[in-house]
């Protein structure tokens, strides 16, 4: 298919990064040398140690130390929710953000996968490129860094920098990759090797709509969660939920009881208290910064509402985050 020198990618493996984001980016690379039975791609796996360690335990083992002089054409980040034991967005580690400064200045490709592109961010080396990121890290990420082009797509290829949302995303973003770099026609091969044959949009939702999230589908109802969803540090009063869903306070709350078996107030709530617990696993903000964030201004009443939901305290639940617990 081709005479050159395979394209050489550089595979940063932050312990925890998501073992299906790691399998989604680096597999199509595999597939592609085996259907054009020549090497294409020149994989390299490079880490804080001797292994990297994936969120399911998997080791996989490094060919290059972070810190090390490279020779790629392609730098691509896979991190997880979780970098070793402390929470992604608050991972802050000076001399790997220098190394990648320093590799942004050599390497003609810099990537992100999962929560790879909050690391690029936190390395300073997304000024002005559109990006994204998973969902869940989404907001909190904006908050910290406001300057950033974040987008609420699948993946993004911008110039040099490619950024993906992580998880299956990752196989439509390499699909791009390789039509860039090879053919649609040959990218396409590659697809089916995975049997991905639907292959998304870069611009197509991350997630399910709220239709889809929620099991409903009553107009009044998905525009009041809509509008729930947009001022969780605000929280709107039942008045002025009932009023921009065109309903009496006591119309809404009866279609609520009806459809999702609980009150708009407690509905909200429990938003509310899902999002200080992403904060509390993601972050190193204190519990009464999260609670003002989501809304409680009143520690005592966020920590009472907060363990009848949950069945813990906030403070409990980062110590159960890094110890593989769910809530």
């Amino acid at each position: 298919m081709s005479n050159n020198a395979p394209f050489r990618v550089g595979v940063v493996l932050l312990d925890g990064f998501a073992t299906l984001s790691f399998a989604a980016a680096v597999e199509p690379f595999r597939a592609a040398n085996l259907l054009a039975s020549e090497p294409l791609y020149a994989v390299s796996f490079v880490s804080a140690g001797e292994f990297a360690e994936s969120s399911g335990r998997a080791l996989v083992k490094a060919d290059h130390k972070i810190g090390d002089a490279l020779s790629v054409d392609m730098l691509l980040i896979v991190a997880g929710g979780e970098v070793g034991d402390q929470p992604l967005l608050a991972f802050n580690d000076k001399a790997m953000f220098d190394w990648l400064k320093k590799q942004s200045r050599q390497v003609p490709l810099l990537a992100g996968v999962s929560g790879g592109p909050a690391i690029l961010a936190k390395a300073g080396v997304m000024a002005q490129r559109r990006m994204t990121i998973h969902w869940d890290h989404a907001e909190v990420l904006r908050e910290q860094h406001p300057e950033l082009l974040l987008e609420r797509s699948r993946y993004v290829m911008d110039r040099n920098r490619l950024t993906c949302a992580g998880g299956t995303a990752a196989l439509d973003m390499l699909h791009a990759l390789l039509s860039r770099q090879h053919s649609a026609r040959f990218a396409t091969e590659v697809s089916d090797w995975f049997l991905h044959t639907e292959i998304r949009r870069s611009e197509d939702a991350q997630r399910a709509g709220l239709p889809e999230r929620f099991n409903v589908h009553n107009k009044a109802i998905l525009t009041v969660i809509e509008l729930m969803e947009n001022h969780i540090g605000d929280p709107m009063d039942m008045a002025q939920l009932a009023k921009v869903a065109g309903l009496s306070s006591r119309q809404l709350n009866r279609l609520f009881s009806d459809q999702l078996n609980v009150t708009p107030i407690s509905f909200y709530r429990d938003l509310r208290l899902d999002k200080a617990a992403n904060l509390l696993k993601q972050t190193s903000m204190s519990v009464s910064e999260i609670a003002i964030t989501c809304g409680f201004f009143d520690n005592a009443h966020f920590s009472r509402s907060f363990n009848r939901k949950f069945g813990c305290s906030p403070s409990r639940v980062r110590s159960k985050g890094k110890k593989g617990e769910p809530l």
